[in-house]
């Protein structure tokens, strides 16, 4: 009998608990708890998240688990390991003790879901329970002290606080969970091990031996050099994450696993930030992204929109967020190739784009403002600060001066991060339309893509201070901005003029210029001091519109250094602490210097996704891209267009592969771009500062498999290399212009 059938084996043990020390198998409903005791504060913990926990490494399938669990000032070491899809070791190490180790316990606790018994033998030391037709055992290479029996985990709690650990009444064999305990005088090192098998001794043995063999050394970090652990800080946030909803039934990586059930009541899905854990996911897993766009997928509304917010206790259906999701998902897409994302997306995603021309354009003027909708009985339904909701920046500055006009259910300002996204949601919408073969639709959403670049750029332009700002309908500018003024950039609708001027503020100190970037409020402004929430400071997804926008306008040095600030502040709170955070103070870089901010928040990993895209991203403008600037670099694998690649480069040499076969390898410096190693057809767009001399090289094929080579349309010779094939040495004069190679069809598949 399997408790969930849909998780694929991969991901069968895996944290999905809300306390994050617990290893599920989920197919059977099968957990391993830990609990903790110390006697000199006679409280017992099952280590759910908060100050006790700090998280560590998380593959995404959970083959690497790491956390530092700490209680009344005895921290542990405790490490999971898989081995294969059906078996885990565990493991833990006390480096520091806040008392006598005899004092201090720690029990695995094996239960199963379906409060089926589980039974402890003494002559295999092992604990086995049965669910359906597969036992699950569990050993330790250190003797427990003592077992017992209890109803639920929480008893084990109960029975430490109620009798202490001297206590032999709780003994047992058989209980609906069994606790196997350890104290750190005797075990303070120990290893265990959990099996599944069809048959008892199998899954004991298996235990056993898993348990007696040594643990694994721990796994190469997957970001080196330029950036290190930016790709690893992603994995970690998102795994650590992702989580099982039990209200839903389905899997999905929360916006903090910390808010999951105290804020939430067991999920919580609000629409920009589960569409953020799409792109995130699909670094590492397709299936954990497209879980993410299911999250989201559910909360389509009937009138048109998707949720804002949906939660255990709460809808907020008569709001959405801001229209990212089309955006997003592109990325997620272009990076999978999956045709089947666009396929689910679009219809919903378009639905959403028109309900905002329907609702939030009362005086048809063909820009749109925030607002709330009188459907559903959400928490702030038809209230001012309702509608800021739609902005997900709700105290921001930039809507004080907003009045919510109760006739149309609208704030009365133009917002132009609003339209900017808007028109950038409607330019992706075109382009799934296109591959969909949905052509009327294609031209449809690429004509209201260009209509309302062109309004924001003559409407929402203040000449006077040399930048985009909000504007109150039939009347001024507001005197608030925020980096949102950098969003026609993202949208594509600045002049280039406009652009000279708006990019002048990313290095003024009065408004968005300092050594930590970007505050979410211009430094001049008043607000700015409040420090709380939006306004102030520094925000994740703020940062990262303004950094697609600059590399939209080619002002890589200016996206760079963007990049740069932002790892560097996510860095200093990640390195030692352990922290994503949701923002950051915008004069000291401190996150957690007021009491609002969640301090390991899914959406604070855009900024290590920065730093990553500076070695290599996909986006709709240029790509998938590649850069060497010559620094040492390692980083992968990671998923790209061509499946799970490693990019490395030293001395000076850019080597990309795919399992351990090439690619692509040069020394010339510089940005690649609309890489493609399809069957038959490989491309790669040359960068436009091309040094004289540039050599590429495409392993795993032959000259003989070459039908033809160009170099921006014009033939060109290849040459036999070591690993592949040679073109070049090319002229300064390629630059900017595109290689391609088409092979033979025999040759084709085997070759990329």
């Amino acid at each position: 009998m399997l408790r969930h059938a849909t998780v694929a084996p991969a991901r069968a043990w895996y944290t999905w608990s809300p306390r994050p020390a617990e290893m599920v198998f989920l197919p059977l409903g099968v957990r391993l708890t830990p609990v903790g005791f110390a006697a000199s504060t006679g409280k017992a913990t099952l280590f759910p998240s908060g100050p006790g926990v700090r998280f560590g490494r998380h593959a995404a399938d959970a083959a690497r688990t790491e956390l530092t669990l700490t209680h009344a000032g005895t921290t542990l070491e405790w490490v999971y390991d898989k081995d294969g899809p059906f078996a885990v070791a565990g493991s833990w190490t006390a480096p520091v003790l806040g008392e006598w180790g005899l004092r201090f316990w720690i029990n695995l606790c094996l239960s199963a879901e379906g409060g089926e018994p589980v039974r402890f033998d003494a002559a295999s030391g092992a604990a086995v329970v049965k669910v359906g037709h597969r036992f699950v055992a569990l050993a330790s290479r250190e003797e427990p002290s003592q077992v017992t029996g209890h109803d639920a985990v929480e008893g084990v709690v109960e029975d430490y606080e109620t009798h202490g650990y001297f206590y032999l009444g709780a003994r047992a064999t058989e209980a609906r969970t069994l606790a196997l305990r350890f104290n750190l005088e005797q075990m303070r090192e120990n290893r265990f091990a959990l099996a599944v098998a069809d048959r008892e001794d199998l899954a004991v043995a298996q235990a056993k031996a898993l348990a007696a063999a040594p643990a694994k050394p721990a796994p190469a970090p997957a970001h080196e050099g330029r950036f290190a652990g930016a790709l690893d800080a992603i994995r970690d946030v998102m795994a650590w994450n992702t989580v099982w909803d039990e209200v839903n039934d389905r899997p999905y990586t929360s916006i903090s696993r910390n808010w999951n059930l105290g804020k939430f009541g067991g999920f919580g899905v609000w629409l920009d930030d589960q569409q953020y854990n799409g792109l995130l996911t699909t670094l590492f897993d397709h299936s954990l992204a497209a879980d993410n766009i299911a999250a989201w997928l559910a909360s389509a509304t009937p009138q048109g929109n998707l949720a804002c917010l949906l939660t255990a206790n709460d809808a907020w259906v008569d709001r959405t967020q801001i229209p990212v999701g089309a955006f997003i998902t592109w990325l997620t897409y272009a990076r999978s190739g999956s045709r089947a994302t666009l396929e689910a997306t679009y219809d919903t995603l378009a639905r959403n784009h028109r309900w905002w021309w329907e609702n939030r354009d009362p005086e048809r003027l063909g820009l749109v403002s925030y607002g709330t909708s009188d459907v559903g009985e959400g928490l702030y339904k038809g209230s001012h600060f309702g509608a800021r909701n739609e902005s997900s920046m709700d105290n921001s500055p930039i809507h004080d001066e907003a009045v919510y006009d109760t006739a149309t259910r609208t704030l009365t300002t133009i917002d132009v991060g609003l339209n900017s996204l808007l028109a950038l949601d409607a330019e992706m919408l075109a382009r799934f339309a296109e591959v969909l073969g949905r052509d009327d639709e294609a031209a449809e959403f690429a004509a209201i893509a260009e209509g309302l670049r062109t309004r924001i750029r003559d409407t929402l332009w203040d000449e006077t201070r040399g930048l985009f700002a909000n504007r109150i309908r039939g009347g001024g500018f507001v005197r608030s901005v925020g980096p949102t003024s950098f969003y026609p950039l993202t949208a594509g609708a600045a002049s280039e003029a406009q652009v000279e001027k708006l990019l002048a503020h990313l290095t003024n100190p009065e408004t968005f210029g300092g050594p930590f970037a970007i505050p979410g409020t211009a430094r001049s402004d008043p607000a700015a001091k409040d420090n709380t929430y939006w306004r102030g400071r520094i925000w994740p997804p703020l940062n990262f519109f303004t950094w697609t926008g600059l590399h939209r306008y080619g002002r890589h040095v200016e996206a760079t250094r963007l990049a740069e600030k932002s790892y560097a502040l996510f860095d200093a709170a990640w390195r030692e602490r352990r922290l994503c955070p949701e923002n950051y103070n915008a004069e000291t870089g401190e996150p957690l210097d007021q009491p609002d901010t969640e301090g390991f928040y899914s959406w604070g990993a855009l900024m290590p996704l920065m730093a990553v895209a500076e070695v290599m991203d996909v986006s709709p403008w240029s790509g998938w891209t590649v850069v060497n600037d010559g620094a040492p670099v390692r980083l992968g694998p990671v998923q790209s267009p061509a499946g799970a690649v490693t990019l490395s480069i030293a001395d000076g040499v850019m080597t990309l592969e795919r399992n351990g076969r090439l690619l692509l390898r040069t020394a010339a410096r510089g940005r690649f771009t609309r890489l493609s190693f399809g069957d038959g057809d490989i491309r790669v767009t040359l960068p436009e500062d091309l040094a004289e001399g540039a050599r590429l090289t495409f392993g795993a094929i032959k000259v003989a498999d070459v039908v033809a080579a160009t170099v921006g349309g014009a033939p060109v010779e290849v040459t036999a290399d070591a690993d592949g094939v040679g073109v070049g040495p090319l002229p300064a004069t390629a630059a900017g212009k595109t290689v391609r190679l088409v092979l033979a069809a025999d040759s084709a598949r085997s070759a990329v």
